[in-house]
C-alpha cells in the first residue's frame, strides 16, 4: 500500500515520460557527454606535457637591472648596505659649472656641500665617519726595474687584498692629475680629486706604491684620531727640537675628507714644482732642516716645516703616529717576519678550544683577528715588538726604477720585499687553502686541517 504522503513522488517504471521528463534526460545527457569530452582532453593534455615537457623561458632582467629606483631606502642590488642606483635631481655641488677637481681651484664650504650631498643619498648616511677610501698609484711609463711592473703588482694586490678583507674602497691612479706636480708631489692632485669624487668618505688614505700592508687583521683606530684631520707616522720632538726632515714619513697618511684639509693641502701645495717659488722652497726648506740630503722641495720637508713654523695654526689637527706601524721602515722589520710567524703559530697551537685554527671565510676574517687580538696583549707595539707590524714601507728601495739609496744593497731591498710580500700574502691564501712554505719560496703547498696543531 503506497503512503499517501509520498505517492506524488512515485511513478511507476512503465509509465509514459512526459515533454518535462524529456527536456530533464536531454539536459542530463548533455552535461555528461561535455563531462567526457574534457576529461579525455585534460588526459590527453597531461599525457603530451609528459612527453614533450615546455622549457623554461629565458627570464629577463631589464625591470630589475636596467629600470632606475628613486627609492632612497631600497638596498636592492647594493653593496654594503648603500644604495648606489639613487641620485636625485636636485642640484649638489656636482652641477656647479666651476667646480674644480685640481690643486689651484679652491674649494670653500666643503662641509656643507659634502652634509648636503648626504642629505639627498641617505643610504651613505650610515657609517660614515667609518668609511675609508684608500689611494695609490705609480707612474705613467712603464716601470725600467726588469722586475718593477711585476713587484708594483704585488704590492697593488696586497692592498686590494686588505680594502677587500675590511670592506674599504681602493683607488689606483697612474696618471698625472697635475702634469707639474710630479715626483714626490703627484698624489696631492690625487687626494684633492679623490675628496671631491668620494663625498661618501670621512677619511682618505694615502699609501705609497712601495708600502704595503703587513697585518691583515689590524684596522685603523679611527676613534683615536676623532679630533684630528691629519694623521703621520712621526714623531713631534724631531720636528720641532731636532729640526729633522725624517721626524716624519709623508709615504703614508691619513686624512680627512673636509674644508681643513682642502685648505691645509693648498698650501702644503703651494711649495710644489707647479709654483714660481719652488726653488726658493728648497732653499728655506733645507736651512731650515740642516739633515735634508738634496734641495729640492719636496712634500716630506714641506709638510713638516708646516708642523714646525705653523703649529698654532696647523698642528692642533695633526696627529703624529708614533705608537705602532702606522708606516715602518722595513730595513727594521723584514729580519724579524720569521720570528713573528713562529710567534703567531705558537699561540694557535696553545689556545685550547681552536678557534684560530678553525678554517672560516674570508668575509668573516675580522671576527677572527679579534680572536687573535686577546692573545697579543703583551706583544706590544713598534720597534722591539713581535706583533705583525701595521704598514712596512721600502724607502729608499725604489721597486719601479731600481735606484736604490746606495746605502742598501740591492739584493737586501728585493729579498726583503718578497719576504713581507710573502708574509702578507700567506695570511690572506690561508684562507684559499694554501701559504707559502718559506718567506723567499714564490710557490705555495695546501694547508693542512687543523693547522698547525
Amino acid at each position: 500500500m503506497v503512503s499517501p504522503d509520498h505517492s506524488q513522488f512515485q511513478t511507476s517504471p512503465m509509465a509514459k515520460p512526459s515533454v518535462r521528463n524529456k527536456a530533464s534526460l536531454w539536459v542530463t545527457d548533455s552535461f555528461l557527454f561535455l563531462g567526457g569530452v574534457f576529461v579525455a582532453l585534460l588526459l590527453v593534455w597531461t599525457l603530451w606535457s609528459f612527453i614533450t615537457p615546455t622549457p623554461n623561458p629565458t627570464p629577463s632582467f631589464d625591470h630589475t637591472v636596467l629600470k632606475p629606483t628613486t627609492d632612497s631606502t631600497s638596498c636592492a642590488g647594493d653593496v654594503q648596505g648603500v644604495n648606489l642606483r639613487h641620485d636625485p635631481p636636485e642640484r649638489t655641488f656636482y652641477d656647479d659649472p666651476s667646480l674644480g677637481y685640481s690643486i689651484g681651484k679652491p674649494m670653500k664650504n666643503w662641509d656643507e656641500k659634502r652634509r648636503d650631498w648626504l642629505r639627498q643619498h641617505p643610504s651613505f648616511v650610515s657609517g660614515e665617519t667609518d668609511r675609508v677610501l684608500m689611494l695609490t698609484g705609480s707612474q705613467p711609463s712603464a716601470c725600467k726595474n726588469p722586475i718593477g711592473d711585476h713587484l708594483l703588482l704585488r704590492f697593488f694586490k696586497n692592498k686590494v687584498d686588505y680594502c677587500r678583507i675590511h670592506g674599504y674602497d681602493i683607488f689606483y691612479n697612474n696618471a698625472l692629475l697635475h702634469p707639474e706636480m710630479f715626483t714626490y708631489w703627484a698624489k696631492l692632485p690625487v687626494v684633492r680629486a679623490a675628496m671631491m669624487a668620494h663625498p661618501e668618505a670621512e677619511w682618505i688614505w694615502w699609501v705609497d706604491s712601495d708600502a704595503l700592508v703587513t697585518d691583515m687583521d689590524f684596522k685603523l683606530p679611527l676613534e683615536r684620531y676623532k679630533n684630528h684631520n691629519l694623521i703621520v707616522h712621526g714623531w713631534p720632538h724631531l720636528i720641532l727640537d731636532t729640526h729633522s726632515w725624517t721626524g716624519l714619513n709623508a709615504g703614508v697618511f691619513l686624512i680627512r675628507n673636509c674644508q681643513w684639509s682642502l685648505d691645509f693641502m693648498e698650501v702644503w701645495a703651494s711649495m710644489g714644482p707647479q709654483t714660481p717659488d719652488y726653488e726658493k722652497w728648497g732653499q728655506i726648506l733645507r736651512s731650515t732642516f740642516k739633515d735634508k740630503a738634496f734641495p729640492e722641495s719636496d712634500d716630506q720637508t714641506g709638510l713638516a716645516y708646516l708642523i714646525y713654523k705653523e703649529k698654532d695654526k696647523w698642528g692642533n689637527k695633526i696627529y703624529l703616529e708614533n705608537q705602532y706601524y702606522f708606516e715602518g721602515y722595513w730595513e727594521e722589520i723584514v729580519g724579524s717576519l720569521d720570528n713573528t710567524t713562529e710567534k703567531y703559530e705558537e699561540i694557535e697551537r696553545r689556545e685550547q678550544n681552536g678557534a684560530l685554527r678553525r678554517r672560516h671565510a674570508e668575509k668573516v676574517s675580522e671576527q677572527y683577528g679579534a680572536f687573535r687580538e686577546e692573545h697579543l696583549k703583551e706583544a706590544g707595539f713598534g720597534k722591539g715588538s713581535w706583533r705583525r707590524p701595521f704598514i712596512t714601507h721600502f724607502t729608499g728601495c725604489q721597486p719601479c726604477s731600481g735606484n736604490h739609496n746606495q746605502m742598501y744593497s740591492g739584493k737586501s731591498c728585493w729579498d726583503g720585499m718578497q719576504m713581507a710580500l710573502n708574509f702578507a700574502d700567506n695570511q690572506v691564501l690561508r684562507n684559499y687553502g694554501f701559504m707559502h712554505p718559506h718567506l723567499l719560496d714564490p710557490n705555495v703547498s695546501p694547508v693542512p686541517f687543523d693547522y698547525p696543531a
